[in-house]
């Protein structure tokens, strides 16, 4: 039980160091690092679930994986659908010259929103 610990400890400290070094010591840029700090954020993820979270390692681990991908799921449309929404608001408000953004911005603030 304590060596799963001491496995997942490590494993976690090495991929944080391993972002660390490449973020730190610009190892890669640009799109490369936004994959690579992706990639290993997937596996430290990974890795936590099973050494700390014992998910898979039960020996009925169904109930447990089809709760964890159902509240993946949910989570994933919440900061999607929030993402989805910011970006539309976003994109609704740049068509409006500074002048119209400015009117709407003071009457909705007029009405208390």
């Amino acid at each position: 039980m304590i060596r799963a610990y001491v496995i997942g400890f490590v494993s976690s400290l090495l991929l944080t160091i391993l972002a660390f070094v490449c973020v730190q010591f610009q190892l890669l840029s640009g799109t490369q690092l936004l994959l690579a700090i992706g990639v290993l954020a997937v596996i430290q993820a990974i890795v936590q679930l099973y050494y700390f979270l014992h998910l898979g390692s039960e020996a009925k681990p169904r109930v447990r994986l089809m709760t964890f991908l159902f509240m993946f799921l949910i989570l994933l449309i919440i900061v999607g659908g929030s993402i989805w929404i910011m970006h539309h608001l976003n994109y609704s408000m740049m068509q409006m010259t500074p002048t119209e953004k400015d009117y709407y911005m003071n009457s909705q603030r007029d009405k208390g929103f």
